[in-house]
């Protein structure tokens, strides 16, 4: 078995004990809804944070990659000049 498949079992079965151990608590039902539509809203909110600094961290690798691009650029054209102007006094 893959460790992702692992990994997703294991979060299934933490999720569904969590929802569980709510359901079966000796509260009324519209606290546990309310308790329920919390932990929703913080687990959308964590997942946003986190998508929001992936999305933070692929953006400044992209920028990165493109200034690294464009400074090889440039030193290739100048070594391209520089050559073509060595060749044209020779």
């Amino acid at each position: 078995m893959s460790t992702g498949k692992v990994v997703l079992g294991l979060l299934a079965g933490i999720a569904t004990g969590a929802v569980l151990g709510i359901l079966f608590a000796p509260e009324k039902g519209s606290v546990t809804r309310k308790k329920i539509a919390k932990k929703g809203e913080d687990y959308a909110d964590n997942i946003k944070e986190k998508f929001d600094d992936l999305k933070d961290d692929i953006s400044d690798k992209y920028n990165k990659v493109k200034e690294d691009v464009s400074g090889f650029v440039h030193h290739q054209k100048n070594k391209s000049e520089k050559d073509a102007k060595s060749a044209k006094t020779t």
